[in-house]
Parts: structure tokens; C-alpha cells; sequence
């Protein structure tokens, strides 16, 4: 493992949005709360958990659409924003190495701009064309590498399906040949059929262009075919973190066995022979979190020690990590 470079490292990650009252009783959605991890070049991390569980706000706090609360975001060895040391470098240059795929394609392309100048607007902020001719061009073979053609380009997003109109995202976020891509839950807003198709593209252009992922979804079984590693959310925390098969055969946190367990299966006798683990009670305010354990409310585990003190992030295994206090009773 040594031998791989770690592209993007979050340490101590921290999200607080306002909401509402003043002075002393200034409220805060604390929607990621001390989150470190990092991505090694060319892998894809999945990040999965519940709406509302912090996973797209991390995507986008990362690229730094959101300004960190606290924490550091490194890139490449080089320190992006560092709240302590009061570091924030200008962002443009990362623009063209860092980029999203937004989760829903009907909100994230502008209906008043034709599809040539949605994938051609990125080549034009950073200069990547030196003619119009370059640029059609340029356009042109984007468009056809995320499965789409040169008629498409002077039509509007208004005239495709959901799942061209996330290809023309696609399209754009290459425009700048970027090393880094989140994929902000890129393929729930699409038909079942559509999101194989799209999931397959993902992966061939990593194995094409070297390209490393954040892959968010509340999908596990999406997650598990094109992750490396996955990471569990769950409140604003990470809770659980290993290698793709490890953390779906050998999880040992009480909340990624329960989303682990709701897994559809097709095989009708697997399915029956499978034990759902249903979990009691909904998810705790943001704003008001739980003491200690975020998961305590939830969880069948949970004791005094669970309410008195957070669980850290401990390594169980070589590369598997989980936050729990009752990891030898979790069955």
C-alpha cells in the first residue's frame, strides 16, 4: 500500500451551516463533524449513508463549494485550506484538476444554453481552445465519449432524458481533463437501466483517463460495484471504512450491518435465508445531535458509556476502520 500516493486527504473536516437564533443561542446544522479520510490516485471511494447523513456536503466542501467550518482539505501533497493554520489558496488552478457530476441533471444544466456551450463554457473560463474550430472540436469528441454525438450539441437540455442530460454533465466535467471527479450521487435521479449504463462509463473512463473518484450514493449495492473502498456516514460522522468486499462480508459497525442487510437480493431463497436488521426510531436533528455516540438512539448495542463518550475512528483490521464502543458484541 505504501507504494500509492494519496491524491486528496480530508483531516478533521468540519461543516456547520446557520440556522437561525443569535448570540448564545446561535443554532448550527452540524452536518460533518470531524471527518478525516484520504483517496489514493486512480482509486474510487464510495461514500454512502441515509439522506441527510453529510455525505454531498463533504463532496462539495471539498472542492471547497462550501468553505470549510474547520479542518484540512490537501491536494496532491499541497494544502488547499488548513482553518488552524488560516490557509485558503485560490481555488482557480484546482478547478481544472478537481471537478463534479451533480446529482440531479434536470437542475444542474442551464436550460437557456445549448449543449455545445454547457460542455464548451469550462474550455472557455480556462482558456483551452486556441480557435473556434479547436473548440467545436473539442466539444464534439467530449460529446462522443460519454456516448453522445455531434447532433446533440446546438440542442437543449430541455429535449434529452434524464440519463443523456447526466452524460452531458459528464461531458463537462472532463472538459478540463481533470484528475479528480465527485460523483455526487450521479446516478439516483436515473431509471434502473440508465444507471448501469452510466455506472459502466464511469469505470471506463477511469481505466482511460486515470481518473480518480469520490462516489457518493445511498445505494450501497450501486457503490459496491465501482468502489475500491467504501466509507459509512451516518449523522455528520464517519463510522465505518474498509475495502469494498471487506465492508460488505466482514462489516463490524451496527449501522452498516442494518444498510448492509436491506440490500435487495434477486435469488428469492438467499433473499428469505437473509436477516433484515431493521433499526428502531428516525434519525436525530443535525441540529441537535445526540451526545457521545451519534448512533446511540438507534442503536440495540447502545449503553451509559455510549451517551458519555464519541466513539474515535479505530483501525479493527489492516485498512478497516470503525467508530464503536461495543464492536466485540456487534453479531
Amino acid at each position: 500500500m505504501s507504494d500509492k500516493h494519496k491524491l486528496v486527504e480530508v483531516e478533521h473536516l468540519q461543516q456547520y451551516f446557520p440556522a437561525g437564533g443569535s448570540g448564545k443561542r446561535k443554532k448550527y446544522v452540524q452536518a460533518v463533524d470531524n471527518v478525516s479520510f484520504f483517496i489514493y490516485k486512480g482509486e474510487t471511494l464510495g461514500l454512502v449513508g441515509e439522506s441527510g447523513c453529510g455525505k454531498t456536503t463533504v463532496g462539495r466542501t471539498m472542492l471547497r463549494l462550501y468553505e470549510p467550518t474547520d479542518g484540512r482539505i490537501i491536494y496532491d501533497g499541497k494544502v488547499l485550506f488548513d482553518k488552524q493554520k488560516n490557509i485558503a489558496v485560490n481555488m482557480m488552478p484546482y478547478r481544472r484538476k478537481m471537478q463534479i457530476v451533480f446529482q440531479d441533471p434536470y437542475a444542474s444544466l442551464d436550460p437557456r444554453m445549448t449543449i455545445a456551450d454547457i460542455v464548451g463554457e469550462p474550455i472557455d473560463i480556462h482558456k483551452l481552445a486556441d480557435s473556434k474550430q479547436q473548440r467545436r472540436d473539442r466539444i464534439i469528441s467530449l460529446l462522443e465519449r460519454v456516448g453522445l454525438n455531434s447532433e446533440h450539441a446546438n440542442r437543449y437540455p430541455h429535449e434529452f432524458s434524464g440519463g443523456q442530460r447526466q452524460r452531458v454533465g459528464i461531458a463537462r466535467a472532463l472538459a478540463v481533463d481533470p484528475e479528480f471527479i465527485v460523483c455526487d450521487e450521479p446516478v439516483s435521479a436515473l431509471d434502473v437501466s440508465i444507471q448501469a449504463q452510466v455506472v459502466n462509463m464511469f469505470e471506463d473512463l477511469q481505466k482511460e483517463l486515470g481518473l480518480t473518484y469520490l462516489f457518493i450514493a445511498h445505494d450501497l449495492s450501486v457503490v459496491r460495484h465501482i468502489s475500491d473502498r467504501i466509507g459509512v456516514m451516518y449523522l455528520g460522522k464517519l463510522v465505518e471504512l474498509a475495502d469494498s468486499y471487506e465492508l460488505i462480508t466482514h462489516s463490524v459497525h451496527p449501522y452498516t450491518r442494518s444498510l448492509i442487510s436491506a440490500i435487495p437480493v434477486a435469488d428469492p431463497v438467499t433473499a428469505r435465508a437473509n436477516k433484515r436488521i431493521p433499526l428502531q426510531g428516525d434519525v436525530p436533528s443535525p441540529v441537535n445531535p445526540p451526545s457521545g455516540c451519534r448512533f446511540r438512539t438507534r442503536c440495540p448495542y447502545a449503553d451509559e458509556c455510549c451517551a458519555a463518550e464519541e466513539p474515535a475512528l479505530n483501525e479493527v483490521s489492516p485498512g478497516h476502520w470503525a467508530a464503536c464502543h461495543h464492536l466485540d458484541k456487534v453479531q
